[in-house]
């Protein structure tokens, strides 16, 4: 099962920030959040913060 996170995103191509959906992955320890813009199509991706253990 893979986790999801839902909240805003910086979205380069409008220059703002939007709410959309996205997966969360692991990459070199790091998490994030990769998601697809609602507006425009763009790929969207966040860092997020170290889980908690």
């Amino acid at each position: 099962m893979e986790d999801k996170y839902t909240g805003e995103f910086y979205c380069l191509k409008d220059k703002a920030k939007v709410k959309a959906t996205g997966d969360i992955s692991v990459t070199n320890g790091r998490r994030m959040a990769k998601g697809i813009c609602p507006n425009c199509g763009t790929k969207l991706t966040r860092i997020l913060p170290k889980a908690q253990a």
